[in-house]
């Protein structure tokens, strides 16, 4: 079962295996320095956007179905309907199983929506939230949308300058678009090891409360 899991491991997408144990070293080495909880996230997409699946698929399917009635020489509503039909559910089956092109009917306010509620929800599922001294701090990447976002517990936003993340998530998504996506993580997770290590030194009796492995 575990093989068949990391057979579909949305992170070999990003990353070689050099790469993701180059990250999670570095996550350690972070953390050495800190009572924070650093937490990499890699995910295939937030949203299935099956509305962008719909719309796709009644844009194509109509297009096409004009063209096919203009050559054909045919008219009438059922002529219409005849072709646009069949069409539409191979357009929609298409759209539903190839993400680059669902993506093409995806709205970027939607996706910046949804990887927005996905990360929160998965700041808390993967218990981020329950750090000792509510320190932790989850990269969350989502691939389809092309999209990162950094979330951070209660207690390190009282202290840290939200400027600071979008700088952080910048280095990121440049580093991933020049193909160079362990450097720009290594790069992200050292510097947010030094934000927190600022504001949240490391503690005597300090303990690692989340695992230092890639999440997926």
């Amino acid at each position: 079962m575990q093989e068949e899991k990391m057979k579909y491991n949305p992170v070999r997408k990003l990353l070689t295996e050099s790469g993701q144990r180059q990250v999670e070293e570095r996550i350690k080495a972070a953390e050495a320095s800190t009572s924070g909880e650093i937490v990499v996230m890699v995910v295939e997409e937030s949203s299935r956007y099956r509305h962008a699946s719909v719309v796709g698929a009644l844009f194509s399917s109509m297009i096409v179905a004009v063209a096919v009635g203009h050559f054909q020489g045919g008219d009438g509503m059922w002529h219409f309907l005849g072709v646009f039909v069949p069409l539409f559910i191979v357009f929609h089956e298409l759209l539903v199983r190839l993400a680059p092109l669902r993506r093409m009917f995806a709205r970027k306010t939607d996706m910046q929506d949804a990887v927005a509620k996905a990360s929160l929800a998965a700041f808390y599922q993967k218990g981020i939230n329950g750090t000792e001294a509510a320190t932790g701090v989850l990269i969350y990447i989502s691939l389809f949308e092309h999209m990162v976002r950094v979330v951070a517990d209660k207690g390190i936003n009282e202290k840290v300058d939200p400027g600071a993340w979008t700088e952080l998530v910048g280095g990121i998504v440049q580093g991933i678009r020049r193909g160079d996506a362990a450097a720009a993580l290594c790069e992200a997770v050292g510097r947010c090891g030094e934000l927190l290590s600022r504001h949240f030194p490391i503690r005597e009796g300090d303990r690692n409360e989340l695992s230092n492995q890639i999440r997926y």
